[in-house]
């Protein structure tokens, strides 16, 4: 969607910020002031002194999530700096509140050094349910989220690795039934060889495909390449295992699924969709240009068409699942989070599209859809609880029914 430069200014330099902190007790006398302040902080915080957990209780950190940048890596457009990253970085605290009536404060530091945003992170884990990594360049971001995870007793994810992993499997899950394709013999192509290529390709091997080819770009990541990075290198040996060398057209020649994760225009186009086999699906998806227009595909024969942006059919923005993640996080108080889950996300996320209007053009839910993030929620909620990662342990739809009235108040029974 084109969006009018001066419209787009105007809206930022009225609001001057697009969240903003409200109170939830009213203090209308001294002794509302003695029983939130002082007085009656102190007893809350001696309870916490006795059992650090009920925090949670306490105070709001069950419901705030950190979102920590450097600006090192702002969509497409590269390394901007902490100070021009905070209009995106504030715009996701706004979706997260607006979408998941979560606290998400934008926290744009100045560090490059990894050691530094390592002990940064460290620091915010009291106040904090879960953290957010958002816009630091590959492959810091990666090894950060994973040393993170090591040390930390809240949920750290990438948003990029693991939000965007979940849209295109749960975008997969439906493309494939109307293709009449099965996921584990799908011949699958992911050009780019980032943080969210590398994280997509885990999650689609873990869900059982068996045969994924990734390009950068000099072309098909293979063991005698002498440029790879750590991130690379973490998944090559699970990776193209038909032992295919060349350039995009080597690599989408029979392809059933060819996925764009490269931040650049023109990576691939017509010529490559062409060689693609029949009934083919594509998803060019990087963001604020897809790599080739998705008409264009449609043109040259895919079958399924998908594309990063929030505007045209088959919108696979990572917007429609984090704030149903990240929201049932929050709600079990989570540890951590792990491929079961984001599994569990990505079915829900399917589950989302009515089977009875499933087709070419409409593989995903829509974007304002009202059970999405509930039902997410939920997914992730009672995952989180099978897999030992949950603090608390909700029961049965009671997170869908909880997110529903923190988003639109009342009560709906569930399906």
């Amino acid at each position: 969607m084109t969006v009018d430069r001066n419209e787009a200014l105007e809206l930022h330099r009225k609001a001057k910020g697009k969240i903003k902190l409200s109170p939830n007790v009213s203090v209308r006398n001294k002794k509302d002031i003695s029983l939130a302040y002082i007085q009656g902080g102190a007893v809350a915080s001696g309870e916490i002194l006795r059992d650090k957990e009920l925090v949670y209780d306490y105070t709001g950190k069950s419901n705030r999530l950190a979102i920590v940048s450097n600006g090192t890596s702002v969509l497409g457009f590269g390394d901007y700096g902490p100070e021009a990253a905070l209009p995106m970085i504030e715009g996701k605290s706004l979706l997260y509140k607006h979408f998941g009536d979560i606290d998400a404060i934008p926290l744009c530091i100045k560090s490059n050094d990894m050691d530094e945003i390592m002990s940064f992170c460290r620091l915010l884990e009291p106040s904090f349910g879960a953290i957010n990594v958002e816009d630091v360049k590959s492959p810091i971001d990666f090894d950060l989220v994973k040393r993170l995870r090591k040390e930390l007793e809240i949920p750290i994810f990438g948003d990029d690795m693991h939000c965007s992993s979940v849209v295109i499997l749960g975008s997969l899950i439906n493309a494939l039934k109307v293709v009449e394709k099965d996921l584990s013999l799908a011949k699958i192509v992911i050009v780019g060889a980032g943080t969210s290529a590398v994280a997509t390709a885990e999650l689609m091997l873990y869900a059982g495909a068996t045969n994924v080819v990734m390009l950068n770009r000099r072309g098909i990541i293979h063991e005698d390449m002498d440029d790879l990075n750590g991130v690379q290198r973490f998944i090559l040996d699970r990776l193209n295992p038909e032992g295919i060398r060349g350039g995009i057209k080597e690599a989408a020649k029979d392809a059933d699924i060819l996925i764009g994760l490269t931040g650049k225009v023109g990576a691939f186009g017509r010529d490559d969709v062409a060689l693609m086999a029949p009934r083919s699906i594509v998803f060019p998806l990087s963001r604020p240009e897809p790599e080739m227009d998705p008409e264009e595909a449609k043109a040259a024969g895919a079958e399924v068409v998908g594309c990063g942006l929030i505007e045209g059919p088959n919108t696979m923005p990572n917007l429609k699942v984090f704030p149903g993640i990240t929201r049932g996080l929050l709600d079990v108080r989570a540890t951590g989070l792990n491929f079961n889950v984001q599994m569990e996300a990505a079915k829900e996320y399917a589950a989302n599209v009515d089977p009875r209007r499933l087709r070419a053009d409409h593989i995903t839910p829509f974007i304002f859809s009202d059970e999405l993030t509930p039902r997410i929620a939920e997914a992730v909620a009672q995952s989180c609880i099978r897999e030992g990662l949950a603090r608390i342990s909700p029961s049965p739809q009671e997170v869908f029914e909880n997110t529903w009235k923190r988003l639109y108040g009342g009560y709906i029974a569930r399906f």
